[in-house]
């Protein structure tokens, strides 16, 4: 079987991960970048608006792909679509709270407005002209469930390789201290790390630090800098410096409004750190409370200080849960078994 798989740049490393173990099982693959294959208009290229499909045309004439795979909704979906080939939708997060989200925040400006929706017309023609929608974990499967319950579904976690998360040395940090490693791009997220502030009251010798980056970092960091026991590192070189952080915080900490499988959560894992998480979303599919780390509720402070102080206060059930977490993502998220689950998907629709 021959998949091209197209997607954007920043997730390459992932999709190429992807399509390695794909070739290991027998089976050939092209990964592409999309917009640069077909983007059309509203690209932020004047260039692209005018291009045709002859690229995607050349490609599936060369490459003869039974599939194609497209990692997100864009226009290069859309004249996958045409080709008659069976598109698969690899949905990564819940696309519908995030375009809501969106219009309330970034996307408030008229002209602004305009290309968010012809981006969520192109959107919902990619799902609904798909062979089948793919989304990540199973929470996101019943909410795309709900907003197309004729379409076929199967849940592909993100998968990764073990091998690359180990023990390194690069950086220094201060002790006791708590690594957050997210993103601040969608606001919906990101805004439940303002409930931090308390936190960092409460735990004056305890140095938490924030690796990311984002269009809402400086509301963010408006609130948390004002403390002195906060630090911001900005975006860490991947995977090289994200290993090298997770090497040397004590315990990890995801405080996220809503995610459906960071990637941040299972790598913390594999570096055998203790991990304490929001219950929202797809998270508890990726650890296991009590055994891996503790799962927090939505905006209970008290309860991120009780459990970060228990931890960072017992050595011992830091190591106990660290060992736990790298046996569990070892055991659940290999390439080798994601990638199996999802070719067992595949003959399935058949």
């Amino acid at each position: 079987m021959k998949i091209l798989i197209g997607g954007a740049s920043s997730k390459f490393f992932h999709l190429k991960e992807f399509g390695e173990m794909l070739k290991k099982q027998g089976h050939e693959y092209l990964l592409v970048h999309d917009v640069e294959i077909y983007s059309g208009f509203p690209s932020r290229k004047i260039s692209k608006w005018f291009e045709t499909k002859t690229k995607l045309k050349d490609i599936i004439k060369k490459f003869k792909p039974d599939i194609i795979f497209v990692d997100r909704q864009t226009k290069f979906g859309l004249a996958a679509i045409e080709t008659e080939i069976p598109v698969f939708v690899h949905l990564r997060g819940d696309y519908w709270s995030e375009i809501q989200w969106a219009k309330e925040t970034l996307y408030k400006y008229p002209l602004k407005r305009i290309i968010l929706n012809m981006k969520d017309k192109t959107a919902k023609k990619c799902f609904t002209n798909s062979e089948i929608i793919i989304p990540i974990c199973k929470y996101l499967e019943k909410i795309v469930q709900k907003q197309y319950p004729n379409k076929k579904t199967q849940v592909m976690y993100q998968g990764i390789d073990p091998t690359r998360w180990y023990k390194e040395k690069g950086m220094t940090l201060k002790h006791p201290c708590v690594g957050l490693l997210q993103g601040a791009v969608i606001w919906g997220k990101a805004r439940e790390m303002l409930i931090m502030e308390k936190v960092l009251k409460s735990m004056p010798e305890t140095t938490f630090y924030w690796a990311g980056d984002g269009p809402y970092r400086e509301k963010i960091l408006s609130v948390l800098n004002k403390y002195k026991n906060f630090h911001w590192l900005g975006p860490l070189e991947y995977p090289n410096k994200v290993r090298q952080y997770l090497s040397e915080i004590d315990v990890y900490a995801l405080v996220s409004g809503i995610d459906m499988s960071p990637l941040s959560l299972q790598e913390a894992q594999l570096m055998k750190k203790p991990v304490v998480a929001t219950n929202v979303g797809g998270i508890p599919e990726l650890m296991e409370n009590n055994e891996t780390g503790f799962l927090i509720e939505k905006g209970d402070t008290d309860q991120w200080i009780e459990k970060l102080t228990e931890l960072l206060k017992n050595e011992e059930k830091r190591i106990k849960m660290g060992n736990s977490g790298r046996k569990f993502i070892e055991n659940n998220f290999s390439w080798k078994k994601v990638v199996s689950e999802f070719l067992e998907g595949i003959r399935n629709l058949e």
